[in-house]
């Protein structure tokens, strides 16, 4: 049974996305932690050793592209399945043909692209000849394996993990189309860098949408022609990406300025309880292309530096926004990030926790060499024992109020605090408890 494969010619009435669809590892961008020099991915590949495997990730990675460069370099009969076309009869036709390869030395890859959109059945119908090796089976998905992939045919697979796209990414892969002859290397076209990223941001991490967008704005480009060589130039204009993305172009320059002045107006509008402005701030940054995951990072660190124990929920719900966001992505995940800015912006707040840090830091800079005193040091050996190791430890448990009187600071540094408890929130709770153990501590002083 023949099978229409996804792989077929490429012609120039093919879309820029399938002609600029990479050929071999070196064209092919993103995942190296996959395919980077040395990677397992790419010794599988190069040395023609694949198994059956599992691609995983958001459209537009490079999944299917992966495939078609390992259709390129194996030996192997390569059978490409659609979820949509093929039936049962049709898989077990193929699997029967694959047996008849097998029996005479030769090697079967299947590739299903959308694996989870197969039903049971039609998954079934490929196990048995992956568990006897008739067939060495590539899926590709968008959605977790863990719950759209049948378990006995998963754990016969590797499953790799392909990450979305950084702007970088994007902006590489939109700067080939437009110097390869395959895309637009044989015309003349002027675009800027501030288009070029404004078109990796708007493609959100999808080389899909990247050059489908291009090629939009490249034909409705200005057209002019020199009109002595007669050559005609296309320049494709900011205007010409926001007609054609109905996307207006906001200022934002991930690595200048205008990212530090952004992340900057979201912490401290957090930091002074106007949750209005919080939310305007992150969707700024959000409509402008920023990754997800670094706001997530600094929304985690502001629970703790600007929240703290004033409100101990705060970093536990920032922690669950940054997984979602890693879980889920973009645009899905804006709205997690809402709910911890907006949680953050109106938390109490305390800087205690970064001030206890910084004084300690500073004290622990300027006396790097203060021993650890004896009590509290590990004794694993007798020679330890010996030297005193350990010598004079209380284990607090065991005592009536569960606090021993025991010294924990260096000699120099007895007596010092770094804790200063606020009174907003839930810390005026942890000032009293830290106040009482200080009260204990004095009274118990020997």
């Amino acid at each position: 049974m023949s099978q229409i494969s996804i792989f077929e010619q490429e012609n120039n009435n093919q879309p820029l996305a399938a002609r600029m669809r990479p050929r071999n590892l070196s064209e092919y961008v993103g995942q190296q932690h996959l395919v980077g020099e040395g990677k397992v991915l790419r010794k599988l590949i190069e040395q023609d050793r694949i198994s059956s495997m599992i691609f995983w990730g958001p459209p537009g990675v490079g999944k299917t592209t992966l495939a078609q460069i390992i259709a390129g370099s194996t030996d192997a009969q390569f059978i490409t399945f659609s979820a949509v076309t093929s039936g049962i009869k049709q898989i077990k036709e193929v699997m029967q043909q694959a047996d008849r390869m097998t029996a005479v030395g030769a090697k079967t890859i299947v590739f299903i692209d959308e694996i989870h959109r197969f039903n049971k059945a039609q998954q079934d119908a490929f196990l048995p000849f992956v568990e006897k090796g008739s067939i060495i089976l590539i899926g590709a998905t968008t959605e977790n394996p863990s719950f759209e992939v049948n378990g006995a045919l998963l754990s016969r697979c590797k499953v790799f993990v392909l990450q979305q796209l950084t702007q970088d990414d994007i902006a590489q892969l939109i700067r080939n189309a437009i110097n390869d002859p395959r895309g637009f290397g044989d015309q003349d076209i002027r675009i800027g860098d501030d288009v070029i990223n404004a078109l990796a941001g708007f493609a959100n991490g999808d080389a899909r949408t990247a050059l489908s967008t291009l090629e939009m704005v490249i034909l409705n480009g200005e057209t002019s022609t020199d009109p002595e060589t007669g050559k005609e130039t296309i320049t494709v204009t900011t205007e010409n990406f926001e007609q054609c993305t109905s996307k207006k172009s906001l200022l934002y320059d991930k690595h200048g300025e205008e990212h530090y002045n952004l992340i900057s107006a979201l912490h401290k509008s957090m930091r002074n309880s106007d949750a209005d402005a919080a939310v305007y701030w992150l969707a700024r940054m959000l409509e402008s292309g920023e990754d997800p995951m670094y706001i997530a990072r600094r929304v985690t660190r502001f629970a703790a530096e600007d929240v703290g124990l004033a409100d101990p929920r705060a970093l536990e719900l920032s922690v669950a926004a940054f997984q979602a966001c890693h879980l889920i992505g973009p645009p899905e995940c804006n709205v997690h990030l809402t709910e911890a800015v907006i949680y953050n912006a109106l938390a109490p707040k305390s800087n205690a926790m970064e001030v206890a840090y910084m004084e300690a830091a500073a004290d622990a800079n300027k006396q790097l060499a203060e021993p650890v005193p004896l009590q509290i040091r590990n004794a694993p050996t007798q020679l330890m024992k010996d030297l005193d190791y350990g010598k004079g430890y209380i284990y607090a448990h065991d005592t009536e109020d569960k606090i021993a009187d025991m010294e924990c600071l260096p000699e120099s540094l007895r007596g010092t605090e770094y804790y200063h408890p606020g009174n907003q929130g839930f810390e005026p709770r942890f000032k009293e408890r830290y106040e009482a153990i200080k009260e204990w501590r004095q009274k118990h002083k020997k």
